[in-house]
């Protein structure tokens, strides 16, 4: 369902993505801001997190960076695709879990607090849904969830550079992690809730949260959207073998572009899958992404190299990455 708000309402959504207020009353910062009532900014939020246009406000962490990632696919019989997805869902472990139109039609992201825990889900997928799980771990990001504009050929923000090295996560960041991995509480002291509930402060928290921004360890912490709900429902990963001399440039390039939601490199894998250039694009329409997609193909002289488009069919599962185990329930 489209969206349909004034210039002033739509900001919410919109604007901060990135800039969140880092204080203690945000809500009431963003009302000042945008020259609305602070009461009626929270309500707004509360609204269409009920509705599930807003996933939530909170953080969005770089790939690799606090735990184990990665995307992942397997092949299954049109009959059984239903059932295989509520068990691959099932695993709070995985956040996103689409069907595609590709040989390989189930999709997925993984991502766990160590590389052995995330092995362990695949394996027990492979043992569950009685097929090999294709195992695609990033390999270089050109383009990765900074944000979804709700305006048409918006510029792209592009994220900063890391200042400084990460600091090792210690057991209260860990803690932090668990907390607001489901996003913020939607009240008017939400850091100082936060806080409550894992033994901090709010100054603690807030300054975590700043520094993570600055080395890179988030790449944004901001309202994070469900673009199917907010009427964006063609969506297609549009993946290419690129000769591995040409394709960090023209990822780079490709991911710059204004269409491109999302754009990375991941491994080849012999015999399975012989793609190593993924981009994503959504639309309102499909037609709109397919004349898109042929555009991009011509523009970055993509036509030489094969390629295909997988377009979304039915969404399983969609939250953000769970990197703690004890609070790893769906959104």
């Amino acid at each position: 369902m489209p969206l349909h708000t004034s210039p002033a309402t739509l900001a919410l959504l919109n604007d901060y993505q990135h800039g969140f207020p880092l204080c203690d009353a945000p809500f009431a910062a963003i009302a000042q801001q945008t020259g609305l009532d602070a009461d009626a900014v929270l309500a707004q939020y509360q609204q269409w997190q009920q509705e599930g246009r807003l996933s939530r406000i909170g953080p969005v962490f770089a790939p690799q960076r606090v735990g184990a990632s990665l995307l992942a696919a397997i092949s299954v019989p049109p009959d059984q695709l239903t059932q295989a997805a509520a068990k691959v869902s099932a695993h709070p472990e995985v956040n996103h879990n689409y069907e595609r139109e590709h040989v390989y039609n189930l999709w997925f992201v993984v991502a766990a607090p160590t590389q052995e825990r995330l092995n362990c889900v695949l394996d027990t997928i492979e043992a569950e849904c009685q097929t090999t799980v294709l195992r695609l771990p990033l390999v270089e990001q050109y383009h990765i969830d900074l944000g979804f504009s709700l305006h048409a050929g918006a510029a792209k923000t592009r994220s900063a550079p890391a200042q400084q090295a990460p600091s090792p996560l210690t057991e209260q960041d860990r803690a932090l992690i668990g907390a607001m991995q489901s996003g913020l509480p939607l009240c008017p002291h939400p850091f100082e809730a936060l806080a409550q509930s894992m033994g901090s402060t709010p100054h603690a928290v807030l300054q975590r949260i700043a520094d993570w921004l600055a080395d890179g360890t988030l790449k944004r912490f901001g309202v994070v959207l469900r673009h199917h709900e907010l009427g964006f429902t063609a969506n297609a990963m549009v993946v290419h073998d690129i000769p591995d001399a040409l394709v960090s440039e023209l990822g780079q390039r490709l991911g710059q572009h204004p269409g491109v939601t999302l754009c990375y490199r991941r491994p080849r894998v012999e015999g399975q899958w012989r793609y190593n250039l993924f981009c994503m694009l959504h639309g309102r329409e499909r037609a709109q992404v397919e004349q898109q997609i042929a555009e991009l193909r011509e523009r970055f002289a993509l036509q030489d190299y094969p390629h295909a488009v997988l377009f979304s069919r039915e969404r399983f599962k969609q939250q953000g990455a769970r990197y703690a185990p004890c609070l790893a329930q769906a959104a």
